[in-house]
């Protein structure tokens, strides 16, 4: 979703070369090839094809392939997006390269400077390393450029440029109102909540999984929930012996397209994802986040976005509690106005072209 939009405002810049690399860290079609085709992304020049692996291996394996195909393009930048190993993986790559004309790539992060402060979620390991060795950091919000030069990040490398979530939503849209998808499951709009989890410290350990499920299955009695299940999600309630019944409806992942219907006709979405608050931000639909922390706390101060903790007392009290308050946020944060991909081409544009 951040490739996407990127893609086509960095093609418009005249004298730019754009190759597009899949690392292959999402392999599964429900994960990665229908985000290609519905978002309308070319097919990758390059597929790394690392799979799935522990963290160090599969860093480890981006690392090792992207570099050789670095020494042998030798492009004049790298951007890398958010918060995986791949983006870590990607810029560390390309950090340390030197060409034999002493020249060396520009390494540029998309969506730079979020911070949970939870050093145990490997994404915050992922950001924080990312920005420590990046030559441009493009930020979504002020808080992100506060945490940067917090931590000793020249100021000239940062550039408030806003969401590229947001300008995939904004691009998609047309194509997505139409939908309607809730009439799929035989809802109308409103009448009906989406959830989605997918965090280590929600569904790894059955003392967690267990009573959120309960939780869920409670507020399904009265507002019926639709549960697209990440396929390690759904591995892990089969191995926790959970069988949700009646309302609370579990069904395989779903394509941008579908989702973003989905969520943009739902009453109340329950998550543990970072982009998911932003969405819920934007189409103005009352969120509670399962987590207890959050890289992405103007969401709240701007926005729908609740946050109520990975264990949470009274779930279902909370979400009929949000379901009934009326004020929800209309104004958007500054710049998430879909034109931030024409912010960071412009930018990066300047930079690699005022050397040719």
């Amino acid at each position: 979703m951040k490739i996407a939009p990127l893609n086509r405002r960095l093609r418009e810049v005249s004298g730019l070369d754009v190759q597009i690399v899949h690392t292959g860290q999402h392999y599964d079609r429900a994960m990665s090839d229908v985000f290609f085709e519905q978002l309308g992304l070319p097919s990758p020049d390059v597929n790394l094809d690392v799979g799935s692996a522990p963290h160090g291996a599969q860093t480890g394996r981006v690392l090792e392939r992207f570099e050789a195909l670095v020494l042998e393009n030798q492009p004049a930048a790298v951007v890398v997006v958010g918060d995986v190993n791949s983006t870590l993986a990607c810029a560390l790559a390309a950090s340390k390269i030197e060409y034999a004309n002493g020249s060396r790539p520009l390494v540029a992060h998309v969506e730079a400077g979020l911070r949970s402060r939870d050093r145990s979620m490997p994404e915050e390991i992922n950001r924080i390393l990312t920005d420590t060795i990046a030559d441009v950091l493009f930020t979504t919000e002020d808080d992100a450029r506060v945490n940067l030069t917090a931590e000793g990040i020249d100021e000239r490398k940062i550039h408030f440029v806003g969401n590229v979530m947001i300008d995939c939503l904004v691009e998609a849209w047309p194509r997505i109102e139409p939908k309607q998808h809730w009439t799929s499951f035989g809802f109308e709009r409103g009448g009906y909540g989406l959830v989605t989890l997918h965090r280590p410290s929600n569904v790894d350990r059955d003392e967690a999984l267990r009573p959120l499920m309960a939780s869920l299955q409670q507020i399904a009695e009265r507002l019926p929930l639709v549960f697209p299940a990440h396929p390690r999600t759904r591995a892990r309630l089969q191995a926790a012996g959970v069988e949700p019944n009646g309302a609370l409806r579990i069904v395989e992942p779903l394509g941008y397209l579908e989702f973003l219907s989905l969520l943009s006709g739902a009453r109340i979405m329950l998550t543990d994802s970072g982009g998911i608050q932003e969405e819920t931000t934007f189409l103005r639909v009352p969120c509670l986040t399962l987590r207890d922390n959050t890289e992405r706390p103007i969401t709240m101060t701007h926005g729908t976005n609740t946050l109520v903790g990975s264990r949470p007392k009274n779930l279902a009290e909370m979400a009929f509690t949000r379901i009934g308050d009326s004020n929800v946020p209309q104004d958007l944060p500054p710049l998430w106005d879909g034109r931030a991909a024409e912010r960071i081409a412009r930018i990066l544009g300047e930079l690699l072209l005022s050397e040719c």
